[in-house]
């Protein structure tokens, strides 16, 4: 893994406005950020992102199959216990899936380390899909890259595919919260996928679903809602006035309820415990349970229910922080996990996104940060392959 610097390609700021991309710059500060790219070798791709993520995923739907079995987990992921019985029977009815997002830590020695997985409401997907792959072509053809570099990216015609694999005979709606400009512009770009694979749909801001007869949920005009995508994660939709209406599942969502599991810092200890001393894990534990790293040695403290690196924070093996993240989880029952550093280049460290698809590996995404927990604000970084 190489980062060196590139030349931006002319009118950077139309093209991005051309392709609907309206968040390339947040807060005024750089949030695509071509300057510089990331080099890999397709054996890298291949043996050390691809093959893992495939690896992992399996295993976290083997965690899954155990979670539904096992009240004493479920309490552990402080899933309600309203839930437990529809979480279980989204995952035996094989209520389908479309994404995730496992999050790694790769200094280019050694196996990459899994830090989270966000297997409910992953964003970045329109910087990893499409507008990483319109920078490749452009870099290519001015010569800014080898002009016979490649890019480990497969992942809008997996979307595309999936879509037509999970097409019903209602139309499939697509929901977000208003004023999220990043969220809007993913379920866009999401629901283009969905068109190209010829489905239905519709979009609808959660704000504006309604509550029919029966309670059944209902869109602006009264029509009944039976088959959403929603960039909304399910422990909100838990806690929402209409939660419990999710036990009755006259709605099939994308992602399934059982996803709940996955999308949950709690999975960090399962897999360790279900899998001890993987080499793609770091050790993992519970709070109350007793710490898995040696004296002297650093840790991170992540709630369950974390987003965006919010309410994180970094010990040092003096019990230290080392950097910490505000947000709004501070209430929530937090996870402990030994502390891997992110690379570092210049004045940024490094984390990869390993996209899965379908439950396949399907492509790669790159943030940078000037300090060790990625945010929502981080900047994306694109990368090519050579060699």
């Amino acid at each position: 893994m190489l980062r060196h610097h590139v030349p931006v390609r002319p009118g950077l700021e139309r093209i991005a406005r051309s392709h609907g991309f309206n968040f390339h710059i947040i807060d005024d500060e750089v949030y695509w950020d071509e300057s510089r790219a990331y080099r890999f070798t397709l054996k890298q791709i291949e043996d050390q992102i691809e093959q893992p993520t495939n690896e992992l995923h399996a295993m976290c739907l083997e965690v899954v199959d155990r979670a539904v079995r096992d009240e004493a987990i479920l309490t552990q992921l402080a899933i309600p216990e309203l839930y437990w019985d529809a979480v279980a029977r989204s995952w035996r009815e094989k209520d389908p899936s479309l994404y995730g997002r496992m999050d790694f830590v790769w200094c280019g020695q050694g196996p990459v380390k899994l830090l989270e997985y966000n297997a409910d409401t992953p964003t970045s997907l329109y910087e990893s899909a499409y507008f990483q792959w319109l920078w490749l072509e452009d870099a290519r053809a001015q010569r800014l890259i080898p002009r016979h570099a490649d890019q480990y990216n497969a992942i809008q015609e997996k979307l595309i595919a999936r879509f037509a694999e999970i097409k019903g005979a209602e139309p499939l709606y697509f929901c977000c919260c208003k004023e999220t400009d990043e969220d809007r512009g993913t379920v866009l770009y999401l629901q283009d996928c969905a068109i190209q694979a010829g489905l239905d749909t519709r979009f609808i801001y959660m704000e504006d679903l309604g509550l029919g007869v029966g309670g059944l949920l209902t869109d602006l005009q009264d029509n009944v809602v039976r088959h959403a995508f929603k960039l909304y994660p399910l422990e909100w939709m838990m806690r929402d006035d209409n939660g419990p209406l999710l036990r009755k599942r006259h709605e099939r969502w994308i992602e399934p309820l059982w996803k709940s599991i996955l999308s949950n810092k709690g999975l960090l200890p399962l897999l360790w415990r279900f899998f001890p001393r993987h080499p793609n894990l770091l050790p993992a534990w519970f709070d109350g349970d007793a710490a898995l790293v040696a004296p002297g040695e650093s840790y991170v403290r992540k709630p369950l229910f974390s987003r965006e690196g919010e309410n994180i924070a970094i010990f040092d093996g003096q019990h230290n922080v080392v950097d910490q993240q505000g947000g709004g989880y501070g209430a929530e029952p937090v996870i402990w996990q030994a502390f891997q550093p992110l690379p570092r280049f210049g004045d940024s460290y490094t984390l990869i996104g390993s996209w899965v698809v379908d439950d396949e590996a399907a492509g790669m995404g790159i943030r940078e940060d000037s300090t060790l927990i990625t945010k929502d604000t981080s900047r994306f970084v694109p990368h090519y392959i050579a060699g």
